[in-house]
């Protein structure tokens, strides 16, 4: 809880630090540092999302929900598993049918 607030806080001035804190240095990186050259809203709106996606799949993870669905705009396999690793999320349940 203390280090979500302290990477809220640290978006609010910095976007890009706040992306490299949970996506790394890659295509999510590029792309803040980029929208926030071209405007400092465009930056912070990009962030937000990054992070939002990052840490709501963390709690669907947490409580046994795992989407496997890529969220759109973000390239960072940390990102997209909540920070279960990369490509270690499991497959998504079937139903009771056996074949």
């Amino acid at each position: 809880m203390i280090s979500q607030i302290l990477l809220i806080i640290i978006t609010i001035f910095l976007p890009p630090v706040g992306v490299f804190m949970i996506a790394g240095c890659g295509a999510d990186l590029l792309i803040n540092i980029c929208l926030t050259v071209l405007g400092f809203f465009p930056g912070h709106i990009h962030a937000f999302y990054v992070e939002y996606v990052y840490y709501n799949r963390q709690e669907q993870g947490n409580v046994g929900v795992f989407d496997n669905t890529r969220a759109p705009g973000v390239y960072s396999d940390n990102v997209q598993t909540g920070g279960r690793g990369y490509g270690t999320m499991p497959p998504p349940a079937t139903s009771g049918h056996v074949n």
